[in-house]
C-alpha cells in the first residue's frame, strides 16, 4: 500500500508551491514512467502494480524506493481517472542558464496559459529537434501533471527555461520571429540565416505589447478558409514545419 506519508505528499505535488518547495513532481503511466527511469533522472520513488513491476523489474532499479500498489491506488493518489501501471516521484533537474547559439531554434512563449497546449508544445519541440523553450514567468508550469502528461516523454529532452524574454530576445543577434494574424506568409519565408527565436503570444491575447518590441520579423500562417484562429500548439507545429523545411532546403 501507499503509505499516509507518501500519499499526502504525492498529492501535494499537484499544486505548484508544492512542487517548488519540494523541486519533486509526478509522473504517471507507464511509457512515460519507463521512459523517466530509463533517462538517469533522479527518482526518489516509484509506486507500482505487481504486474508493471514483474515485467519492468530491472528498469526500476534506478528508483531509490519501489513500492507495490493497486491501480486503484494509484487513482486515488494521482491525477489519471485510470492507471493500472505505475506513478512515479520525479525530482527536479537543474539545467544551466540558457545562451543562444547561433543555427538552432528557441521557440518563445509569452504567457502559454493552458497546460495541455504547453505539454503539446513540448512536444512538438522534442519532434523537430528544438532543445530550448523560453517561457515567460505566467506561462503555465512545465512539472503541472497535465503538461507532463501532453508532453509524452518530451520533457526529458527539452529543457525549459522560466525568465523575463525581453533581455535574452533584445540582447541576441538572431532573428526573433513572431507568429501574428498579419505578417510575411510562413509558406514564402526568405530566410537570411539559420535559427532563431520562434515568439508564440497568449492563447487569447498573442504577443504581449511589451514584447512586440523585440520582435523583427512578424509572420503568420495563411488562412484558406473562414475560421478564426488557430490553436497556438498547432500553430506551433506549423511554423517550426515550414522553417525547419526552409533550413533543409538551403
Amino acid at each position: 500500500m501507499i503509505s499516509t506519508k507518501w500519499a499526502k505528499l504525492i498529492k501535494s505535488l499537484q499544486l505548484k508551491k508544492y512542487r517548488k518547495a519540494e523541486q519533486q513532481f509526478i509522473v504517471e503511466g507507464e511509457k512515460a514512467v519507463l521512459e523517466v527511469l530509463a533517462s538517469g533522472w533522479q527518482v526518489p520513488a516509484v509506486f507500482a502494480t505487481e504486474r508493471f513491476l514483474q515485467q519492468h523489474a530491472a528498469a526500476t532499479q534506478s528508483a531509490q524506493l519501489v513500492q507495490a500498489c493497486s491501480s486503484d491506488e494509484l487513482v486515488k493518489v494521482g491525477t489519471f481517472s485510470s492507471n493500472d501501471a505505475a506513478l512515479a516521484v520525479v525530482a527536479m533537474p537543474q539545467w544551466p542558464a540558457f545562451h543562444a547559439a547561433s543555427e538552432q531554434w528557441t521557440l518563445v512563449l509569452d504567457s502559454i496559459n493552458d497546460p495541455g497546449n504547453l505539454g503539446t508544445i513540448i512536444r512538438i519541440a522534442d519532434w523537430y529537434g528544438i532543445r530550448h523553450i523560453l517561457c515567460s514567468p505566467d506561462t503555465a508550469d512545465c512539472y503541472n501533471p497535465k503538461v507532463i502528461a501532453a508532453a509524452k516523454g518530451s520533457f526529458l529532452r527539452v529543457q525549459l527555461h522560466y525568465l523575463p524574454l525581453a533581455e535574452p530576445l533584445t540582447n541576441s543577434t538572431l532573428p526573433v520571429y513572431g507568429a501574428y494574424l498579419g505578417g510575411e506568409n510562413v509558406h514564402q519565408l526568405q530566410l537570411s540565416q539559420q535559427g532563431g527565436f520562434i515568439v508564440l503570444g497568449n492563447e487569447a491575447n498573442g504577443i504581449s505589447p511589451q514584447l512586440s518590441q523585440c520582435i523583427s520579423r512578424k509572420i503568420t500562417i495563411p488562412a484558406y478558409g473562414d475560421a478564426e484562429s488557430l490553436n497556438v500548439g498547432i500553430a506551433a507545429a506549423i511554423i517550426c514545419d515550414n522553417l525547419k523545411r526552409l533550413t533543409a532546403s538551403r
